[in-house]
């Protein structure tokens, strides 16, 4: 093990030896293996959006097996999904890269101010399928918000007694924003702040924009001349909100966006100082050999190399 990986690992020296070997499964698994950097192939996509959204542009996608070749091939860190789309594939690909179990989803048949997901799978389940790590999404800013709190606690105490490494998805959202919120730089941060608070040891976000949502936050912000200038100057604030760097900062694709788009994005990532990117749509809705050479680019560019 390198001195970079043994860095991070320390980190998170309060956690067992079960924790911390799963940690660092991932981050030496695959072609930024020992790197720090991470790319992680999440598809929970079929039940959040919807399986025609999902997968029509790329029919092959129904299949779960599919997403697990992807991300073996393509060389990811890990992949991550809800417990069937895992049940569907996973016997085939055991042991071939470390597996995320996501353990609550969200769908899109109720309209609802304050989204909060359903618990749809737990940590037994994250055991028996041969999971490095449990996922989970809570919604700062929802109404619902102290409700998911709660349950990631309580999961999270299971996960981490029985050695899973946790990684939640923090996606603010809800009445206590605007739409324009969700991405703003203080609500950003500030999700990946909770998200650190509540136990996270990787923690998923999105890129944010240059907008401030709260009128406090953006007094602060103009005071201290926080610099929010650049989407790297962004992203180095987020990283700076969860614990100065000292947890792992991964951030999410979104909505599918040119090649252009997707390779700035990733530079601002890198140049920000994360750990890397955990993107979905903007693969696999590829067809596999655009996917691929997508996905290599992208580590090409975590590896410096482009």
């Amino acid at each position: 093990m390198n001195e970079r990986m043994r860095e991070i690992l320390s980190w998170y020296a309060s956690e067992n030896p079960g924790v911390r070997t799963n940690l660092a499964r991932m981050l030496n698994h695959g072609r930024l293996g020992g790197t720090g950097k991470m790319v992680i192939l999440p598809v929970d996509q079929g039940f959040e959006h919807g399986p025609a959204r999902s997968f029509a542009p790329n029919p092959a996608g129904y299949d779960p097996r599919y997403h697990l070749q992807l991300a073996i091939e393509a060389g990811c860190n890990a992949y991550a999904a809800p417990l069937g789309f895992l049940e569907a594939g996973v016997s085939e690909y055991a042991g071939e890269i470390p597996l995320i179990l996501k353990c609550n989803n969200h769908d899109l048949l109720y309209d609802e101010r304050d989204p909060i997901s359903a618990v749809t799978s737990g940590v037994e389940d994250a055991l028996r399928l041969g999971c490095v790590a449990i996922g989970y999404t809570i919604y700062p800013a929802s109404g619902a918000r102290n409700r998911m709190y709660e349950d990631l606690r309580e999961i999270t105490l299971e996960a981490k007694r029985k050695g899973l490494a946790v990684v939640v998805w923090s996606y603010p959202r809800g009445s206590g924003i605007s739409k324009d919120g969700e991405l703003a730089i203080d609500i950003v941060a500030y999700g990946a702040q909770i998200a650190a608070q509540l136990g996270a040891h990787i923690i998923k976000v999105k890129p944010p924009t240059q907008h401030l949502e709260l009128a406090a936050a953006k007094a602060v912000y103009e005071k201290q001349k926080i610099d929010i200038s650049t989407p790297a100057a962004r992203i180095r604030h987020v990283v700076q909100s969860a614990f100065n760097g000292r947890r792992i900062v991964v951030f999410s694709g979104g909505e599918a966006k040119d090649l252009d788009g997707v390779f700035a994005e990733v530079r601002a990532v890198r140049d920000g100082g994360a750990n890397g990117s955990i993107i979905g749509r903007n693969t696999f809705q590829r067809p596999k050999d655009e996917a691929l050479d997508m996905l290599s680019k992208i580590i090409k560019i975590y590896q410096g190399k482009d």
